[in-house]
């Protein structure tokens, strides 16, 4: 007799693997505050090869307008201090040494309006890939039933389940962004 496709607990991971990526998303969004979290989607290029900011830097939060960036090999600076620049955050390197301090510009109020965009863009995303992952649990629970593995009343039971985790999810996602926008815009 075959398996049944359908995995509440593999729905249940992909949901949240969808709403965990949402809030990796909204943490690289400047806010006007320094957060170490900025910088990680930057990638230098040091020894011929691309690698993560993280693995070649120490980055931290001394205060609450700046971050600094500790470069552990010194003939490394350059590289890491050109990857900032033009990563398009709107960050000017200072370079002192092997450190780099960032200061964190005051956000305008048209930029702030942009940003708080994009983190609506990034939740959208999120509740797609949600109602993608209710959608494949539907269709594997209507299979199951066809192939006779469960009952219509078990069916209709856990469609009610894969609902609920749905919701669940979106509403995960919606007060992230929600969270977000809220620091983004000061309020």
């Amino acid at each position: 007799m075959a398996a049944p496709k359908y995995d509440k607990a593999d729905l249940e991971r992909r949901m949240k693997g969808a709403v965990e990526s949402l809030k990796g998303d909204l943490s690289g969004l400047r806010t006007g505050r320094a957060n170490t979290a900025l910088l990680d989607p930057i990638t230098v290029e040091i020894y011929g090869s691309h690698m993560p900011l993280n693995a070649c830097a120490t980055v931290a939060a001394p205060e609450s307008r700046m971050l600094t960036v500790t470069v552990w090999d010194r003939s490394s600076v350059t590289p890491v201090e050109k990857a900032i620049r033009s990563a398009g955050l709107g960050l000017n390197p200072i370079t002192d040494g092997n450190t780099i301090r960032l200061p964190i510009p005051d956000l305008t109020e048209e930029r702030r309006k942009e940003l708080a965009k994009l983190a609506s863009k990034y939740a959208e995303g999120a509740r797609i890939a949600i109602r993608n992952v209710r959608r494949d649990g539907m269709e594997a629970l209507k299979a199951d039933e066809n192939k006779k593995l469960i009952s219509e009343d078990e069916r209709k039971r856990f469609e009610t389940e894969v609902q609920k985790l749905t919701d669940e999810a979106i509403k995960g996602a919606d007060e992230a962004a929600a969270a977000k926008e809220k620091e983004i815009l000061g309020k």
